[in-house]
């Protein structure tokens, strides 16, 4: 069975920035033909839960009071594509508009639910690295 990473927050794990999990319902479709590798960047890179809200602000990645907690993303994004080197993984489903998990599209860094283009650190990086990367807006394409 094929793996696929996936943002823990999505599978039920307590790690999103408010202690809370973004639980998707489609999850339970998703385990009847992969095989899942719960992952948080945020939490393996090392930041705590419950948090600061952060957004990506261009190559940094900003807590709401102005802290640069940019390298902890970093660890966390490299830990991600070391998983998915060693187990193999050439597809991942982030959290979307997340700073580190968000595909396509991410909050602006105004702290004001604004989106605008762009990656999350994560995703970024596992694209440039050649994993496709969906985000859980996107389930249904890989249920086909």
């Amino acid at each position: 069975m094929e793996k696929i990473l996936i943002s823990a927050c999505l599978v039920g794990d307590k790690v999103k920035y408010n202690g809370q999990s973004n639980y998707n319902p489609k999850i339970k479709e998703l385990l009847e033909k992969y095989e899942l590798v719960p992952f948080c960047p945020e939490v393996e890179g090392g930041l705590p839960t419950p948090r600061t809200p952060n957004e990506r602000v261009k190559d940094k990645v900003l807590t709401e009071d102005g802290r640069d907690v940019t390298k902890p993303f970093e660890k966390g994004a490299d830990l991600a594509y070391n998983i998915c080197m060693y187990l193999g993984i050439k597809i991942a489903v982030l959290k979307a508009l997340s700073p580190s998990c968000g595909s396509n599209e991410i909050y602006d860094g105004t702290f004001t639910h604004t989106k605008k283009k762009g990656d999350g650190v994560t995703a970024e990086l596992l694209k440039k690295k050649g994993i496709k990367v969906y985000t859980e807006n996107e389930i249904d394409e890989l249920l086909k």
